[in-house]
Parts: C-alpha cells; sequence; structure tokens
C-alpha cells in the first residue's frame, strides 16, 4: 500500500486501497488475544491543499480474546475509522509551526502499512467483557460464577478490622 506522494498530491481523482493485511505478529505477546483475523483495509487518498494528501477510510477485523472477569473466549468485531494527512516536507528541517495532526513526508513514496497497523493497535480494546452483568470467577475455587454458584466462603472483611474477627466469638475455656 503504497502512494507516490508527489504524483497524489497534483493529481485529479482519488486513489483506492482494498487489500487485507496481517496482524498477528502485532499481538503477538498478549495473554489475553487468542487469534486475530486478516485486517480488511478499505482506504482512499485524495488530493489535499498545496503538496498534501489525506488518507480515510475504514479499518475492519475480528479479534478472539478473553473476557476479563471469566476467561472465556469473546469475538470482539473491530471497526475502526482511519484519517491521517500527509505534508510533504520541502526542507529537511520541521516548520516550527509545526502541526501536530499532519505527517510530514520527505520521500517520493509513502508506505501506508505501518500507519495501519499503528491505528490497529491503538484501537484494540485493553480488555473485554463477555457480558456487562459478568460475574467472573470465584477468587478461591475458581469456578465460573457465570455458570453457577460455588461453596467457598466469599465474606469480605475489611483487611484494617480483620484482627478483630474472632473478637466477639464464643471462647470456650
Amino acid at each position: 500500500m503504497k502512494i507516490h506522494f508527489r504524483k497524489m498530491a497534483n493529481a485529479d481523482e482519488s486513489l483506492q486501497f482494498q487489500e487485507t493485511l496481517d496482524v498477528s505478529e502485532l499481538v503477538r505477546g498478549r495473554k489475553d488475544i487468542l487469534a486475530v483475523a486478516p485486517l480488511s483495509v478499505n482506504l482512499k487518498a485524495l488530493p489535499a491543499e498545496t503538496d498534501s494528501v489525506n488518507v480515510v477510510g475504514t479499518l475492519e477485523g475480528n479479534v478472539d480474546m478473553l473476557c476479563a472477569r471469566c476467561l472465556c473466549e469473546v469475538n470482539s468485531k473491530l471497526n475502526i475509522p482511519f484519517a491521517e494527512t500527509f505534508k510533504w516536507l520541502k526542507q529537511p528541517i520541521l516548520p516550527e509551526d509545526e502541526d501536530e495532526e499532519l505527517i510530514y513526508i520527505t520521500d517520493e513514496t509513502v508506505d501506508l502499512v505501518p500507519y495501519v497497523e499503528e491505528n490497529f493497535v491503538l484501537h484494540l480494546p485493553d480488555s473485554v467483557l463477555c457480558k456487562a452483568d459478568c460475574l467472573g470467577l470465584c477468587q478461591k475455587c475458581g469456578q465460573n460464577l457465570n455458570e453457577g454458584t460455588c461453596s467457598c466462603d466469599n465474606t469480605v472483611i475489611d483487611p484494617r478490622l480483620a484482627a478483630l474477627k474472632g473478637f466477639f466469638t464464643k471462647q470456650d475455656d
């Protein structure tokens, strides 16, 4: 997915990109992600103001993740908006009034793959839930509380008052 920047900046028509991109390497090492489908990339490059190109579109894909509470598998559908503006940098020094929204380019061609990958990673959910009222796992035995209750005593005692726990119980001498 490369743009010949100078040609595109002076073109009269837009340039379409419809590709799939393997992003499985980007999530390697994340234990909460079980699988990731190839990302469907639908982008359009449009000439903008002088020496600028806007690239807009969507990134779509599926990610199988673990529920943050009960560890069940959850399929998340991603629909990520993509919008970047590239501007030709005539001098090798960034201008003083640098616009943070612009990506300054010095090469004739721009590879869009790193920008697509960055948007994908930034839009991945930190955690997902299988349902909004997921009860999670028992902290003692590991029972999935969505499937049933367990016999563990899960009475929560304030740790500051734990020393007083047996104070009022009857003691036999």
